[in-house]
């Protein structure tokens, strides 16, 4: 033996065993009533550990639930800045093609071409993408139909012909949804 054990003592208990021989009917209803207590311990027990068991799983998709909406809360957090940004973007497309265009002889600085750019690539890191529209099937869930006109071949039928307004997403959630013109 080291010295941190120390030497187990035999400790003398006198069982109910012994009790019920000298008293048989006085232990017997005393016997019955420990078990019928001993019984709804056990049940008191269960519960408790059941209403535990609810409660913490309970507690936990809450901390999942919380986390996610954060999460969720974080990457759109400066959606409405970028909806009122999204117009200029419209202004640059437009000015853009305007410039492109041969019969006009409206052009675009280089400087403002650069602003551009880096506007498009800033969105970009922030997660904000246009949709690309033109020839796609419509989508309803996706595109807003501003009018009809006829296909100018059977193929264009149902498809998207032209974009008044380009839609874009936010981490590939809609934040503005395109508007289109489809063909019939």
């Amino acid at each position: 033996m080291t010295g941190d054990e120390t030497p187990e003592k035999e400790i003398s208990v006198e069982t109910e065993e012994n009790q019920v021989e000298e008293k048989p009917k006085k232990k017997s209803r005393r016997f019955s009533g420990s078990k019928k207590k001993i019984e709804e311990l056990n049940a008191e027990l269960a519960e408790s550990k059941d209403k535990h068991l609810r409660l913490f799983a309970e507690f936990e998709n809450f901390k999942k639930r919380t986390m996610r909406e954060r999460l969720d809360l974080m990457k759109t957090a400066g959606q409405d800045t970028i909806n009122k940004i999204l117009p200029v973007l419209d202004d640059f497309d437009r000015a853009k093609k305007s410039a492109e265009d041969e019969t006009t002889e409206e052009q675009l600085s280089e400087g403002v071409l650069m602003v551009y750019n880096k506007l498009y690539a800033v969105m970009g890191t922030l997660g904000v993408k246009p949709m690309e529209t033109n020839g796609e099937v419509f989508d309803a869930e996706m595109h807003e139909a501003i009018t009809e006109i006829p296909a100018p071949s059977e193929e264009m039928k149902g498809k998207i012909i032209d974009t008044v307004e380009k839609g874009y997403y936010m981490h590939d959630k809609i934040i503005r949804f395109a508007k289109v013109v489809v063909g019939k």
